[in-house]
């Protein structure tokens, strides 16, 4: 078999579904892109077992095949030639592949397609559509916040709940939550999914950033997102996603509203003088001003910094991972953001101020217990 094919266009194509392909699988055949030729079009997968994303590709193809490739060797090669045709003959028999350039031509051994494993088909699948932009926003506002603790599964994803009035989307580490809504996508049949972060982080990076139409299918084992000549099977997580709704504080009396970039700004130095392992910055409030500190008392550094902001509530003084605010405020747009606490051993709320039309963001931080007085 043999297909003839743009050598960046074959390498666009198989770098954005390279990053399913694990470097050190459960199985050797899970090192390749499975390649499948028929009617003119090439059809690329990868996968972890886990996780499988397809791509097509439209080539100059007399006849079809299957095989193995191996994605390291395959891809460096396409990523160091110039753009031009480049031939690639498949022997099926020896699994042996030659490329062949205008200047060039290599060698690789492939292996027998049979060996890969079987993507799993839609059946019995409930679907939705939605916008690739409005899937984008909710994975930026959400998957900062799973866990990458491998001992706790049911918080390694993002939890979908699709509703008759809205969609949310939920992820929390146990010690922030994320609380997604969007008004605009509805389902007359409620139900809910809970979907891992590597599937969503490579499908996040491939998603388009405008109003593209994306399908999404899932049935009780399986997702399927479609979009473009993009297909991406992930398995769900088995797992009960926490009751987050009860963490979530509702008598919130203190509200402070500051500038987001002047607060996370602040927090990036003061952050440089807090201690190593705790990450721990203390918030005093009044009325009409902000006071930053953090210490770290093993090398005996220090600072403050004082911002303006509107406060309503009793003088406070409350503690807070530097590292994990940080995050929260880098992942918000609006230029004011409102915390709201209720008490320094509560969970706070961070909330935008503005928002798109038919979204709500809501993000909840634990406190950290303070240390001595500055």
């Amino acid at each position: 078999m043999q297909f003839i094919v743009s050598s960046s266009l074959l390498l666009k194509n198989l770098s954005q579904i390279s990053g399913v392909v694990s470097t050190n699988p459960v199985i050797p055949i899970l090192e390749n892109f499975l390649i499948d030729v028929a009617d003119g079009v090439l059809i690329a997968t990868a996968s972890d077992l886990q996780t499988t994303a397809k791509i097509s590709i439209p080539v100059e193809a007399d006849e079809a095949g299957t095989i193995a490739v191996p994605a390291k060797i395959f891809l460096e090669t396409l990523r160091n030639l110039p753009e031009q045709p480049i031939s690639v003959t498949i022997d099926e028999e020896t699994y042996s592949i030659e490329i062949t350039s205008e200047n060039g031509r290599y060698k690789v051994s492939g292996a027998n397609s049979v060996d890969f494993p079987r993507v799993p088909a839609v059946a019995n699948a409930f679907s939705i559509s939605m916008e690739a932009n409005s899937l984008n926003r909710a994975l930026s506002n959400t998957l900062f916040a799973t866990s990458n603790d491998e001992m706790r599964p049911s918080m390694s994803g993002v939890f979908l709940q699709l509703k008759s009035d809205k969609t949310v989307f939920a992820a929390t580490d146990g010690h922030r939550l994320v609380r997604y809504q969007r008004a605009d996508l509805i389902s007359p049949n409620e139900t809910s999914i809970l979907l891992p972060r590597k599937a969503l982080q490579i499908v996040k990076a491939l998603l388009p950033s405008d109003k593209t139409l994306l399908k999404l299918n899932f049935n009780s084992s399986n997702a399927f997102f479609e979009f473009g000549n993009i297909e991406l099977i992930c398995r769900l997580i088995d797992e009960r996603f926490p009751e987050y709704e009860n963490a979530i504080p509702l008598n919130n009396l203190n509200v402070m509203t500051v500038e987001r970039l002047e607060l996370l700004n602040s927090l990036k130095r003061i952050s440089i003088y807090s201690n190593k392992a705790t990450n721990q910055v203390r918030f005093s409030i009044k009325a009409t001003e902000l006071q930053i500190s953090a210490e770290d008392v093993d090398y005996s550094n220090e600072a403050s910094e004082k911002l303006s902001c509107e406060y309503n509530g009793e003088e406070m003084e409350i503690g807070f991972s530097s590292k994990l605010m940080m995050e929260m405020l880098n992942n918000i747009s609006s230029n004011l953001v409102d915390l709201e606490m209720s008490a320094p051993n509560k969970a706070a709320l961070l909330i935008p101020k503005t928002l798109e039309d038919g979204e709500e963001i809501l993000m909840l931080i634990m406190p950290v217990m303070l240390n001595s007085n500055l």
